[in-house]
């Protein structure tokens, strides 16, 4: 059948668009056929705790007390379609997208030359547990896409106009509301711009637009559970960090804090982050039961207490999560074999307590039930199902390769290549992986949201085609010709 002029030029255009990316339309390929893989050896999604509690936010919204509660209210607005294979779809969808954006705003906007653009969006398609934790019901993939577009929204070249920036202060409040760890986030962009000498006008965009979202949370959280907060455990989360060394035997604590002591010799402790949900644990924790305002004070306390008394200590557990795990060759079963066990592609389903309670009504049955009309229970189907677990024993970027990229990106940044762009995705990429072992504990499926970020960097630090300018011209400054229409 012959081609209408329309097609044929549409056909030309496109193997143009390929020849001419050759390496990123591989890459492209190769991880839009491992999610595929992926959808078909793993029916309909794979399961972390998390993943009930963020079911029973989409049965019937409501603040969690114990996480943020953005990515339920996605799932909510999915639920009619009453498919679990839908929510990972799109979450696999999403990011084979911001890659694409990505690749393109390296190459078009930047100048990166296009073997190193296709690098930098390398990793996030092809690393084996990057595309394992979109197949999780987990708030993490919805994350990346808020916060990584968000700062492509603000690195474009030319003035941003209020408009940009209301877009991404928009897009960096939905991300607090999925993970508190985007608030501090959006201090880094704010500074961006004030550093670039934007006009007033812009920095209150971001400013106003990220406000309300937090803010209309903040207050629905206030009416259910009478904080003006984001959750009510950020004093219990210290509390485990500072579990793995309290001394109570060196150190006495205030006598209503003193039933907060860990068990056990330091050495013998489990993980920080454990400590906080193991049975018979100080804080007290129950399934299906929050904490207390008042234990959540108290834990915030003792937290205190242990810091001022061992900071040394504090130091050493934070640096060792930091420097140690996070930039390993080879990876730990940690902070617990079941925990990390989750973020491997399974050889059979994910054993489950199907009637354990579930905070905020129900057990894990029926808020499964609810939503998806059937068991989600994961079929596992063969020969794909073992091609992505032979497939991830030999594939992903191992910490030490990460911390390449972040040293890659910071010399970049004092050898002055695009030094505020390349800051402002690198600095980023250092808080993601710094925060959580500072407030909580290190965990794993916490690094994969900066390694877009540090690769973003390094690209933009070393791999455009020409050299970038000494000094960046500050928008305040910028020529009116060169201000966009929202300006």
């Amino acid at each position: 059948m012959l081609l209408s002029p329309l097609a044929r030029r549409r056909s030309k255009s496109a193997m143009g668009a390929v020849k001419g990316n050759w390496l990123f339309a591989a890459v492209l390929l190769a991880g839009v056929v491992l999610r595929v893989i992926t959808m078909l050896g793993f029916r309909s999604a794979l399961w972390f705790n998390d993943s009930y509690d963020f079911l029973r936010i989409a049965d019937d919204p409501f603040p969690h007390p114990l996480r943020p509660s953005g990515y339920g209210i996605l799932l909510w607005g999915l639920k009619p379609f009453h498919s679990l294979a839908l929510v990972t779809l799109l979450q696999h969808a999403a990011i084979a997208g911001l890659a694409v954006a990505a690749y393109r705003m390296l190459v078009r906007d930047f100048e990166v030359r296009r073997t190193w653009a296709a690098l930098a969006v390398t990793p996030i398609l092809l690393d084996s547990y990057q595309i394992e934790l979109e197949h999780l019901l987990l708030s993490d993939t919805l994350f990346i896409v808020l916060v990584f577009g968000a700062t492509l929204l603000l690195a474009r070249p030319g003035a941003t106009g209020w408009r940009r920036a209301a877009a991404a202060g928009a897009l960096l409040g939905m991300a607090s509301v999925t993970r508190t760890v985007g608030l501090p986030l959006f201090v880094i962009v704010l500074l961006y711009l004030v550093v670039r000498r934007t006009r007033w006008p812009v920095c209150a965009a971001l400013a106003v637009t990220f406000v309300l979202p937090v803010g209309a949370y903040a207050t629905w959280f206030q009416q259910e559970h009478g904080r003006f907060q984001m959750t009510g455990v950020d004093g219990v989360f210290l509390w485990g960090r500072t579990a793995a060394f309290a001394d109570c035997d060196a150190h006495t604590p205030p006598p209503d804090l003193a039933s907060l002591c860990p068990y056990g010799a330091k050495e013998n402790r489990p993980a920080s982050s454990h400590q906080i949900w193991e049975e018979n644990s100080p804080t007290g924790w129950s399934n299906g039961k929050a904490f207390s305002q008042e234990t959540n004070q108290r834990a915030q306390r003792f937290a205190f207490w242990a810091i001022r008394n061992q900071p040394a200590d504090y130091l050493r557990v934070v640096s060792y999560d930091f420097f140690v795990r996070t930039f390993s060759w080879h990876r730990s079963q940690y902070p617990t074999v079941g925990t990390e066990a989750r973020y491997h592609f399974p050889t059979k389903p994910t054993a489950r307590k199907p009637g354990l309670p579930v905070l905020g009504g129900g057990d894990r049955r029926t808020v499964v039930y609810e939503y998806s009309h059937g068991t989600g229970r994961t079929h596992i189907v063969e020969p794909y199902a073992e091609f992505m677990r032979d497939y991830q024993e030999r594939v992903s970027v191992p910490g030490t390769v990460l911390g390449i990229v972040l040293l890659a990106g910071a010399a970049g940044i004092v050898r002055r290549r695009a030094r505020a762009r390349t800051a402002l995705f690198w600095t980023p990429a250092v808080a993601l992986l710094a925060i959580p072992p500072v407030t909580v504990d290190f965990d794993y499926r916490y690094m994969l949201p900066a390694m877009p970020f540090a690769c973003f960097a390094a690209a933009l630090a070393w791999g455009r085609r020409r050299p970038a300018a000494a000094v960046e011209v500050p928008e305040a400054v910028a020529a009116p010709e060169a201000q966009p229409a929202d300006a």
